[in-house]
């Protein structure tokens, strides 16, 4: 984070990250995502003002899905990554919106 922060203030860009909950941030293993988005909160709530937004692999279905030609509501449940689940999702966003309801008092 320190070093993103300071390689955007040395190219004289506003310092707002957007970090990816998934992939090597979770070691390719998509259950991990509600712990990095958990270490996000706790950023945001600290006051951290340079994390603007996430991006979490989420799905109705957790795990991964291929495209199954014999349905025709294959697409609607196809995900070639591995997505947190419903329940899931619905956790770690509401986790990430009480910390962000935490850093807006660090304005006052």
């Amino acid at each position: 984070m320190q070093a993103a922060g300071e390689e955007l203030e040395r190219a004289k860009l506003p310092q707002r990250l957007m970090i990816d909950c998934s992939h090597a941030n979770a070691a390719k293993q998509y259950q991990r995502q509600a712990e990095v988005a958990a270490d996000i909160a706790k950023q945001l709530a600290g006051g951290e003002k340079r994390i603007v937004g996430v991006m979490i692999e989420s799905h109705w279905w957790k795990g991964a899905r291929s495209l199954s030609r014999a349905s025709r509501c294959a697409l609607a449940r196809a995900s070639p990554d591995a997505c947190l689940g419903w329940d899931d999702s619905v956790q770690v966003l509401d986790t990430l919106a009480q910390a962000v309801k935490q850093r807006r008092k660090h304005r006052k």
